[in-house]
């Protein structure tokens, strides 16, 4: 009888560490070695705008991935305000470890791997808790963590007492330039001697933050005054014009690929946005640009949007954006397996499931 896959599932101390990111990176070079994987997300959370039925990141990672239908593992519930609420009132009594126990039946691939929820703790109210499901499968697991607040080791040092050694690894990913030295030297080091192995320390990407206008549209409910075509243009980093046009256009020369946010009336501001590495104006205060603008940007091929926002908001819902955007643009996933192969411990995680050649 064929021996069951081995199971990797990879969670996250909090939601949006990059545990897609980390997920194809993996699964891209162990497809690369011959070996044979398998995909799942047990809980979903992530709604496709076209189907409710179908979690965004399983479709995305399945895509890009060609994987075969029976090389994917079924979502077994979508976690929204409707099942939470069905569940509290006891109108859902599915056991969904049971279903879940299912995965261990399958067999065919040497490995699958598995996107846990965004934390430890999320999906208990259905026992599918991170902890909960490595439990059922005896699968591995590999933590994604930021270091964006002082307590991500608490968290991870918590995370190591309550998986054990089920506990496989951890990714601190995104990490700024500044701390890269700390982490490697001090962090990584008392991490470790706490049985606690680092598979990778992944550097910041401006491009893995980036998010398309097209995203950017949709979180500030803007409207498209121009070259809605271009869309699909990455936006890195966020720029207020609201100096004097010289001094501006010196703050402009520094960035690339950015969104410009100016007041409606500021011609000046807009014209010198223009003539920089801009990849969106967005203009606040629904005043309509001066007609040279928009001629302007049409020739560049730069989306002009307007919003009902002040400035200020409009800042923080842009902010709030950057790094939260999922996976979902070919640029971003090559630029995720480069990353991995450079800073990622394949040969650790293939001796620890005694697969292939590290």
């Amino acid at each position: 009888m064929p021996k069951s896959a081995n199971h990797l599932l990879i969670g996250s101390t909090e939601a949006y560490s990059g545990k897609s990111t980390i997920t194809l990176g993996v699964a891209h070079k162990l497809q690369q070695q011959g070996i044979s994987i398998a995909y799942g997300k047990p809980l979903g959370n992530s709604l496709n705008s076209a189907s409710v039925e179908i979690d965004a990141d399983v479709q995305f990672i399945t895509e890009t991935l060609k994987l075969s239908e029976n090389s994917i593992r079924p979502t077994l519930l979508m976690l929204d305000e409707s099942t939470i609420t069905k569940r509290l009132l006891g109108e859902d009594n599915t056991d969904y470890q049971k279903s879940l126990a299912q995965y261990l039946q399958v067999e065919g691939e040497d490995l699958v791997l598995l996107e846990g929820p965004s934390n430890l703790d999320e999906g208990n109210l259905f026992q599918l808790s991170l902890v909960q499901v490595a439990e059922i499968l005896n699968a591995a697991v590999i933590l994604v963590t930021r270091p964006n607040s002082g307590s991500y080791i608490d968290s991870l040092l918590s995370a190591k007492q309550r998986l054990g050694s089920s506990l496989l690894g951890v990714v601190i990913n995104d990490v700024p330039l500044a701390a890269q030295e700390t982490l490697t030297t001090l962090v990584r080091p008392f991490l470790e001697s706490r049985n606690i192995p680092v598979l990778g320390i992944l550097p910041r990407s401006s491009l893995l933050r980036s998010v398309t206008v097209a995203e950017l549209v949709k979180q500030l409910n803007a409207q498209v005054l121009c070259r809605p075509d271009r869309l699909d243009l990455m936006v890195e980093s966020l720029t207020i014009g609201a100096m004097s046009v010289s001094a501006a256009i010196k703050y402009f020369r520094k960035a690339t690929n950015m969104a410009v946010v100016t007041g409606g009336d500021r011609t000046d501001i807009q014209l010198a946005a223009l003539e920089t590495s801009t990849h969106c104006l967005i203009l606040t205060g629904q005043l309509p640009p001066d007609e040279l603008v928009l001629r302007r940007a049409e020739y560049v091929e730069v989306p002009v949007l307007s919003v009902d926002c002040d400035t200020l908001s409009t800042v923080e819902i842009i902010d709030r954006t950057f790094g939260t955007v999922r996976l979902h643009e070919p640029m971003k996933v090559e630029c995720v397996n480069r990353l991995m192969a450079q800073e990622f411990d394949f040969e650790y995680l293939l001796s620890h499931f005694q697969l292939g050649v590290g």
